[in-house]
């Protein structure tokens, strides 16, 4: 395969992943916020779950779309580390920036992923959108290896 290809069927598999997201943010709950967000979270065994958020009148109480859908995964697998998660969201479901993970997300994707190579793609849409690795949005994180 030429880089090219190689290049091209890469972001073919992001658009997927985007476009799973996408496909969700209608599910999401968010009576309060209005604040719509949903993630496709593959997995390294290929495997994708996907998640939105659902928010709660205790507000504590509420889950962000990530953690929802990594939730799914390592209850399915819990072998399985995240390779990439999309993230779209925006206020009444429409899509108008990049939508980031929150700290305690980004700390459940520390959890269950390798932070250098776990890429987290924050889209507006399928050709536009900014991908970073778990190491980059999460400097100088705390994991299970901390603990050994």
């Amino acid at each position: 395969m030429k880089d090219k290809d190689k290049d091209h069927d890469t972001k073919l598999d992001r658009q997927k992943l985007i476009k799973m997201a996408m496909a969700e943010l209608d599910h999401a709950y968010a009576p309060y916020s209005g604040f719509y967000v949903a993630a496709a979270v593959l997995m390294d065994n290929g495997r994708v779950y996907t998640g939105v958020n659902i928010e709660n009148a205790s507000y504590p109480a509420t889950v962000c779309a990530e953690r929802n859908g990594i939730f799914k995964a390592i209850s399915d697998d819990k072998r399985a580390k995240i390779a990439a998660i999309a993230v779209v969201g925006g206020k009444d479901g429409r899509i108008t920036d990049y939508c980031a993970p929150c700290g305690v997300c980004r700390q459940v994707m520390r959890e269950f992923s390798e932070p250098s190579s776990m890429k987290i793609i924050m889209a507006k849409d399928v050709d536009d959108y900014r991908e970073m690795t778990l190491a980059e949005l999460l400097p100088y994180s705390f994991g299970p290896d901390a603990l050994k």
